[in-house]
């Protein structure tokens, strides 16, 4: 799964607010020839990255090239459950990449656009946030 291999801070604040507006930089296809863009806001852990890499890697059957436009490298902390209050912060669960409307998660070349699509749209049922499909002339 993807994580970072050195941070600064092993732990960060929760930052509010901070999905607001939409993504100023990539929301182009750059390197394939579709891709699959953010809808709406949210956090994706980098389990659902994984799924949903792995169910478009399946659809291909291992054809054609993928690229991971987004990297998760925002720590989640967890308490452990029934731990009262206070004890500080706890320890680092799982990572997060923040993607706000507009951004490019996914881009596919070197296979059919049917194909293409069918992959893309299956990696969009592994994801908590709306997507949808676009071509890079769009």
């Amino acid at each position: 799964m993807l994580q970072p291999k050195k941070q600064k801070y092993r732990k960060l604040h929760r930052a509010r607010g901070v999905l607001a507006g939409k993504s100023k930089g990539g929301n182009s296809v750059s390197f394939g020839s579709i891709g699959l863009k953010a809808i709406t806001a949210g956090e994706l852990t980098s389990r659902q990255i994984e799924a949903a890499r792995r169910a478009m890697t399946r659809a291909v059957k291992r054809g054609g090239k993928i690229w991971i436009r987004i990297f998760p490298h925002t720590p989640i902390t967890r308490k452990a459950s029934e731990v009262p209050m206070g004890s500080g912060k706890g320890g680092v669960e799982f990572y997060v990449s923040r993607v706000k409307p507009g951004r490019i998660i996914f881009e596919m070349d070197g296979i059919s656009e049917e194909l293409a699509r069918e992959a893309l749209r299956l990696a969009d049922s592994k994801l908590p946030i709306k997507t949808k499909v676009v071509l890079r002339h769009q």
